[in-house]
């Protein structure tokens, strides 16, 4: 391990010294390796860091990392995919670093793209101030650094964001076809590619969306609103069920919902194809709540012994069937 690298996540490192360490990078392959595979590591021990924890971070990437290496040296893993499983989280950072200019200063951003697998949550705090959450099969793409007029993050799936106020410097989330812009405020976004629809709701401040190129179709948002998305159309009302935002803190939340609402998110939520072999059981109305680790059987177990139904399970190709 080039020890360069390390003092580089670390703060070590003067400006000169990190210049002349990233030139080395984007031209040595093995040493790019080495940086990605790092930098991976120092993401995952920095997730959930909270504002006066970056002492106890640094020291949690020291220990991680001599956890790592030696477990690499015992099994000659090559790769972060393995490394990245302590943790159930997959970060992949771009190869490339882009380089801009500050008052004669020279800084690096890198581009780093959080994944969180089926069954599993994340928390992530922002160059910023601002805290996000990522729930489960989401995808969350972010500078290292936000350079510019604006803070830009691109999202795949569903994530609450409690963004840091600057007026002179909005904070855009760009998820499929849709585009929010906000200042400060706090709002979910669930907007999966599998669903054809999209929710976003707003808990404080305001934020205005759009849904096309050039802005002209949007709408703004006041608190304790929430807009739904279909077919290029938006429909406005107030937020109907705010335990649902409990997933951030591993509860699931439903609220006198159809069966077939519920099927659709622990599909999602879990990465798994449940069947319905009798369409009334989509009409089964459920409220209730369960913790995201309880996993998928123990929840249908629990609705099953309210609304009776078979449950079915094929492990092999991973499909769940109910059935009267």
């Amino acid at each position: 391990m080039d020890d360069r690298i390390l003092k580089y996540f670390l703060g070590e490192l003067d400006e000169s010294e990190r210049l002349r360490l990233l030139k080395q990078i984007n031209s040595d392959e093995s040493l790019k390796e080495e940086y990605i595979r790092l930098q991976n590591i120092f993401a995952l021990t920095h997730l959930a860091k909270h504002e006066g924890d970056e002492e106890q971070a640094r020291a949690s990437f020291r220990r991680f990392l001599r956890r790592v290496e030696a477990k690499r040296r015992r099994e000659r893993m090559k790769s972060i995919g393995k490394i990245a499983a302590f943790a159930l989280v997959l970060i992949a950072s771009t190869v490339f670093l882009t380089l801009y200019f500050s008052k004669n200063n020279v800084h690096e951003i890198a581009t780093n793209t959080l994944y969180v697998p089926a069954g599993q949550r994340a928390r992530l705090t922002l160059e910023d101030g601002t805290n996000v959450w990522l729930n489960a099969q989401s995808m969350l793409t972010y500078p290292s650094h936000f350079a510019g007029k604006e803070r830009k993050v691109t999202l795949t799936g569903e994530a609450f964001f409690d963004v840091a106020k600057n007026p002179r410097k909005p904070f855009i989330v760009e998820s499929q076809d849709i585009r929010l812009k906000v200042l400060g405020t706090q709002f979910n976004v669930y907007n999966y590619p599998k669903t054809g629809y999209s929710r976003i709701a707003l808990i404080e401040g305001s934020v205005k969306i759009s849904w096309n190129a050039n802005e002209s179709d949007h709408v703004m948002l006041k608190p304790n609103q929430e807009v739904n998305l279909q077919g290029g159309k938006a429909s406005i009302s107030e937020i109907t069920n705010p335990n649902h935002f409990l997933w951030k803190d591993g509860i699931y939340c439903f609220e006198n919902e159809r069966l077939i609402d519920i099927i659709e998110k622990l599909q999602l939520y879990y990465d798994v194809t449940i069947k319905v072999e009798d369409p009334e059981i989509f009409n089964v109305r459920y409220t209730g709540k369960f913790r995201q680790r309880d996993g998928i059987d123990e929840i249908l177990r629990i609705i099953q012994k309210i609304h009776p139904f078979n449950i079915e399970k094929d492990t092999d190709h991973n499909i769940i069937t109910l059935s009267k």
